[in-house]
């Protein structure tokens, strides 16, 4: 699987059913090479003017599932970056 392709899926949190975003980043430990964590954006703005943006940092032991059109994750409340 590719970045691109994982740009393409939405975030969903099993918690809560919440929509987290797609894919924006990756974060890697720069020692050995390996993936830590997901990042994903969300833009809730109403027309683009009224909300926030939200960004995410999942880790990559909190993935549940990477399945064709979503990725699961299992994220407490208090996790992540609002």
């Amino acid at each position: 699987m590719t970045f691109c392709e994982l740009r393409e899926k939405d975030v969903i949190n099993i918690c809560d059913c919440k929509r987290l975003g797609c894919v924006s980043d990756l974060v890697f430990d720069p020692k050995n090479g390996c993936i830590q964590a997901l990042v994903t954006s969300s833009n809730e703005k109403l027309w683009g003017l009224l909300g926030k943006d939200c960004e995410y940092e999942i880790p990559w032991c909190k993935i549940k599932q990477i399945g064709p059109d979503i990725i699961l994750v299992e994220l407490e409340h208090d996790k992540g970056r609002p």
